[in-house]
């Protein structure tokens, strides 16, 4: 949901600033899937990614939201990227006309 609230999470000693887990769940899962894939392929840079996190002192359930975060990132920047060349194409094409 754009514009919710953000959300304190306090368990034992650790505190986390988290955003409203509601928004695009389909989304998520397919974040969720990749990210999973990627730990368990070894020769994968989303592993070695995993694995750096977890040699900085993170417990596995937080490398991997990092990855996914990661990986949200650059698919947000791929689609970004996506729609310059296409507004770009879409504009060479009207001047051509």
């Amino acid at each position: 949901m754009p514009g919710a609230a953000p959300i304190e999470i306090a368990s034992a000693d650790k505190s986390r600033h988290r955003l409203s887990r509601h928004g695009d769940r389909q989304l998520n899962s397919v974040l969720h899937t990749i990210a999973i894939t990627q730990i368990r392929m070894p020769n994968s840079r989303g592993h070695r990614y995993y694995r750096t996190k977890i040699d900085q002192g993170k417990t596995p359930r937080e490398a991997t939201r990092c990855l996914k975060r990661r990986l949200a990132d650059h698919l947000w920047r791929v689609m970004i990227s996506d729609e310059a060349r296409r507004l770009e194409r879409s504009q060479t094409a009207q001047a051509a006309a």
